[in-house]
């Protein structure tokens, strides 16, 4: 049996090797996943940055992809699921990463620790992201305001934008939701009103964003990593896609991944041990603001900046 992983997950290749040693596991960087690369692997492990579709997968002997990630968006799920290719994601391991991200955002937008009451934020999306963020807002004395109509949760997108002075977006992206804060939603916000995506490049028009001259903070983009540079230099505050990459999110992906390979394949279970699992990054306050500059500074190195990003 053969496992083909994206080099940049952490844990996996050494508790497979210790752990299941009759198994070849390969650890490769994103773009040297191929339709060749890949023919002879039974389980494929991604991040976002690989496209699992039928110009990779098909030939190959692949059986299971996981992807160590909240969304999935770049999984042809309905090719994997026609063609008996089982397929799964990590909803909720890197929630709370993403939550302090957003605390931490606000706290260097605003320089106020702890934020004042007045302040009302909406959040687009109450899934397991966007649940923590509600409760860390309200901790924090502020209005909030939800809107999830598929949980059928909150008030409508109008009434988020006409009443709050924070929106962040916390939604996977998908037909219903690519470029759900357009330009007829920007002009319905109250002026001034903060912007903030942690969610998926595409759910924001950044274009519109550009243009309404709304403050705004962006982890995620499109057509990442070849990020437009002018809405770059015009964040109030901009990471790469980095939000979730904490040392707890990405022992809870890895481990959710070990957990549904074993499962597929009748495998003994391999638990994560917490030792090794140390603070590495920056997380003093004003670590996003060290960030942002640094990717400000060096646009053309999104992709690099995030993969050598230690974990906070």
């Amino acid at each position: 049996m053969s496992i083909v992983i994206d080099s940049h997950i952490p844990y996996l290749v050494e508790a497979v090797r210790t752990e299941w040693p009759h198994i070849d596991i390969c650890p490769m960087e994103p773009e040297q996943m191929t339709a060749e690369t890949v023919r002879e692997a039974d389980v494929l492990v991604v991040r976002t940055r690989t496209h699992v579709n039928e110009a990779l997968l098909s030939g190959s002997k692949v059986r299971m992809v996981c992807t160590a990630t909240i969304g999935f968006d770049h999984i042809d799920t309905a090719y994997c699921e026609s063609h008996g290719i089982r397929w799964m994601s990590c909803p909720g391991c890197n929630a709370q990463a993403v939550c302090d991200y957003i605390e931490e955002a606000l706290n260097e937008f605003y320089h106020l620790s702890p934020l004042t009451s007045h302040l009302s934020i909406g959040i687009v999306g109450v899934g397991h992201v966007g649940s923590l963020v509600a409760k860390m807002a309200e901790r924090r004395g502020m209005q909030v305001l939800l809107n999830d109509p598929p949980k059928k949760i909150g008030v409508s997108l109008d009434e988020i934008a006409q009443k709050c002075d924070i929106i962040t977006f916390h939604v996977p992206l998908d037909a219903t939701t690519f470029h759900l804060c357009d330009e007829a939603f920007l002009r319905q916000c109250r002026s001034g009103a903060l912007i903030i995506n942690a969610a998926r490049g595409g759910v924001v028009d950044e274009q519109a964003l550009l243009r309404s001259g709304h403050p705004y903070i962006l982890d995620t983009w499109e057509n990442e990593p070849a990020i437009d540079e002018a809405v770059l230099a015009n964040a109030s505050l901009a990471s790469m896609h980095i939000a979730g990459y904490s040392v707890e999110g990405k022992r809870n992906a890895s481990q959710m991944c070990l957990d549904a390979i074993a499962e597929h394949f009748n495998l003994p279970k391999i638990t994560l041990h917490p030792s090794p699992l140390t603070n590495q990054g920056d997380s003093a306050p004003g670590w996003l603001m060290r960030v942002s500059k640094q990717l400000k500074a060096h646009p053309k190195q999104f992709e690099s900046l995030r993969k050598t990003y230690p974990l906070r």
